[in-house]
């Protein structure tokens, strides 16, 4: 009866052994899931829609701008309203600040005693303030138009 005593300890303590191990072993193996965040890169601005002076105007005299697609047009208007820029428009391609020629519809703006009469004209647009800028000449003087979404 001894030796049956002597075989179930032993039983009994290797069970006990294998149950801590495989416990023990369980626990350090189980790792937490893998976060599933995932960060987008910032995508380009869409500058398509209206757009309209907010510096240097008056109510009844300023510049308002619409961007359609491929084509950026600036009006100007007061008490004498008419075109003042079309021109070509390309979307900026990554996300930030952007600068972008515009090549003028240099027939549309014949037709327009306001409009510039420059065959090209730069656009900047500001990411941090979501602001369009552009370059105006007029009889030796030069200013910066700046304008906000509408």
């Amino acid at each position: 009866m001894k030796i049956n005593r002597i075989a179930i300890a032993g039983v009994v303590l290797a069970l006990g052994v294998g149950c801590l191990t495989s416990c023990s072993s369980e626990s350090s193996s189980t790792t937490a899931p893998a976060s599933s965040t995932t960060i987008e890169a910032p995508k380009p601005a869409d500058l398509n829609g209206d757009w309209e002076q907010r510096d240097e105007g008056t109510d009844d005299t300023h510049y308002a701008a619409t961007i359609v697609n491929d084509t950026v047009t600036v009006n100007y208007t007061g008490d004498v309203t008419g075109l003042f820029w079309q021109g070509s428009y390309e979307a900026p391609t990554e996300a930030g600040d952007y600068t972008w020629t515009s090549q003028g519809d240099t027939e549309a703006m014949s037709q327009s005693i306001l409009a510039s009469t420059d065959s090209t004209k730069d656009f900047t647009y500001s990411a941090s303030d979501d602001e369009l800028s552009f370059k105006i000449e007029w009889q030796g003087a030069t200013a910066i138009i700046h304008m906000s979404r509408k």
